[in-house]
C-alpha cells in the first residue's frame, strides 16, 4: 500500500526571538502524527530538524532526529516557487510513499503551500494516487484576516510586492483599486526587515478612507493585530518593525 502526504503546519515563530510552547499552537492530533513519521519533505533541513525536536519534548518520536529521513526542495522552488505547474516535478520526493512509507510535508512557518513552497509537492501526490491530509495548525493569513475586519467572504493573497518605490506604490495603488472597486479584500507579506518601508508606503500611497490592517508575530505572548482608516494610521506611531514577521491587508 502506499503511504500518506501529511501537510505538517508549524509554528509561526520561526526566526523569531521568542518562541511558542508548541502545545499551545499546535493540536494533540497534530503532533502527535508529526512525531509517528520517519519521512519528510522541507523548506531546509535545519528548520525541520529544529521543529521535531520540539516535537520530541512534547511526544516521543518513532525516530530519532538524527535518523529521520529529510529531503529539501530545490533551491530554485524557494526563489522562484513551485506553485505553476511546470515550474518542479516534485514526483521523486515522493518515492518513500509509493514504498509504503507516510511523509510530512513541513515549511519553515505555517502550513505548507500556502504562502510557502510546496504546492508541486502536493499535485504530484494526487498526480500518482497517493492520499494527500492535510493538518490541522496555524496558518498566519487566515488568522490575520479575520482580526482584519475586512471582508472574509472575498479575498486574495498577492504574496510579495515589489521592492522599488516607485514601482510598489503603483501596486499599492492597483490593489487599492481592486479592493474598493469590487471588495475585495487584499492580503501580502513582506521580509521582515522591508516591513517599516512598506508601511511607510502603504500611508503615502492610499487613499485616507481606505481601510489597512497589520498582524505581527502571530500566536507569540507579543502578536499584535490592529486595523484602521489611513487617515487614522497617519496619526499614530508606526505598528511595525523590522524583527517580526507581519502580514498586511487593505480593502473598504
Amino acid at each position: 500500500m502506499k503511504g500518506r502526504l501529511y501537510l505538517v503546519p508549524t509554528p509561526l515563530d520561526f526566526g523569531c526571538a521568542a518562541v511558542a510552547p508548541l502545545a499551545d499552537v499546535l493540536p494533540a492530533g497534530t503532533i502527535a502524527v508529526a512525531a509517528g513519521l520517519t519521512h519528510w519533505i522541507c523548506e531546509n533541513a535545519k528548520s525541520a530538524r529544529a521543529f521535531l525536536k520540539r516535537v520530541g519534548e512534547v511526544q516521543a518520536l518513532a525516530a530519532t532526529v538524527q535518523l529521520q529521513q529529510i529531503q529539501e526542495l530545490p533551491r530554485a522552488v524557494h526563489k522562484k516557487g513551485d506553485h505553476a505547474p511546470a515550474s518542479f516535478d516534485a514526483r521523486g520526493l515522493l518515492q518513500p510513499a509509493l514504498d509504503g512509507h507516510d511523509i510530512g510535508l513541513v515549511s519553515e512557518a505555517g502550513m505548507p503551500a500556502i504562502a510557502d513552497p510546496g504546492s508541486s509537492v502536493v499535485r504530484a501526490a494526487h498526480d500518482l494516487g497517493i492520499e494527500v491530509v492535510p493538518l490541522v495548525g496555524p496558518v498566519s493569513l487566515l488568522l490575520a484576516l479575520a482580526a482584519s475586519g475586512l471582508n472574509g467572504q472575498n479575498f486574495a493573497f498577492v504574496g510579495y510586492l515589489p521592492q522599488e518605490g516607485a514601482a510598489r506604490q503603483q501596486r499599492l495603488r492597483e490593489l487599492e483599486a481592486l479592493a474598493l472597486r469590487t471588495g475585495q479584500s487584499q492580503l501580502f507579506i513582506e521580509t521582515p526587515y522591508r516591513n517599516v518601508a512598506l508601511w511607510q508606503a502603504m500611508l503615502q500611497s492610499l487613499k485616507p478612507t481606505t481601510r489597512i490592517a497589520m498582524a505581527s508575530a502571530l500566536t507569540l505572548p507579543t502578536a499584535r493585530c490592529r486595523s484602521g482608516l489611513v487617515a487614522e494610521w497617519k496619526r499614530l506611531a508606526e505598528p511595525v518593525t523590522n524583527d517580526v514577521p507581519s502580514v498586511f491587508a487593505l480593502g473598504a
